[in-house]
């Protein structure tokens, strides 16, 4: 069985360089890939294309990346938690490409399992559908979408195994799971890393076979990106 193990975040995100397209996984800063985020803070690339459900907030996150100048297009479905990703949009310093949330998940999917295109109807009259081919199904419109062409894929899982196999958490799983085996690499940063033969098989997720390199993050500080409490 391959060993996929790195030491670290710096390892796992050798090869990414400025200019490339990379895949984010987590639903809002629930599940993101913390460790690796960090790490390309840290590095010198830039110029990256970043194709993720959010922009993180201002000071977590891909904000992080954001406030460095790091990111040159974001591709996304929901935005609105992020002050300095709305200041760099709307003064044209980031170039952006809104999403349906759906269409975006299965665009990832669609990279992941190996199908270049698919049909939706959601986006359609819209600015989404601009300049893509439209075709009825049942007398319904539906436009043309593409599947994702992602260099990296970084995932967050809660538990993994030296191969690769992945099992996620909760919501976590959402876009880490579409978008695990989706690019040419696909990292996987985990809370627990365990050697084979350790994880059930009837809970794994993600096969070993769709992820190159992972390793154990660590101080994972997981924030909550709208905190609401009860009134007493």
């Amino acid at each position: 069985m391959i060993d996929k193990r790195v030491k670290n975040a710096q390892e796992a995100i050798d090869g990414i360089q400025s200019g490339m397209t990379i895949m984010l996984g987590g639903f809002g800063l629930c599940g993101i890939p913390e460790n690796c985020i960090n790490a390309l803070v840290d590095s010198d690339i830039h110029h990256l294309t970043c194709i993720s459900n959010n922009a993180g907030v201002d000071d977590f996150g891909l904000g992080l990346l954001l406030h460095k100048k790091q990111i040159k297009k974001m591709i996304s479905s929901y935005v609105g938690e992020n002050a300095e990703f709305e200041r760099q949009m709307l003064s044209g310093e980031l170039e952006v490409e809104l999403t349906p949330q759906g269409t975006l998940a299965e665009k990832c999917r669609a990279a992941q399992a190996g199908i270049p295109a698919f049909y939706t109807p959601a986006g359609y009259g819209t600015e989404v559908a601009e300049g893509k081919e439209v075709k009825d199904f049942d007398g319904k419109p539906h436009i043309l979408e593409h599947a994702f062409k992602a260099d990296f894929s970084i995932v967050k899982a809660w538990k993994g195994d030296y191969a690769g196999n992945l099992i996620f958490k909760g919501s976590a799983r959402n876009f880490n799971h579409p978008m695990a085996g989706a690019a040419k690499i696909t990292i996987a940063e985990v809370e627990e890393l365990v050697p084979p033969g350790e994880l059930d098989p009837n809970e794994i997720h993600i096969p070993g076979i769709m992820v190159q390199r992972i390793f154990q993050g660590e101080k994972y500080e997981k924030r909550i990106e709208q905190r609401t409490v009860r009134k007493k």
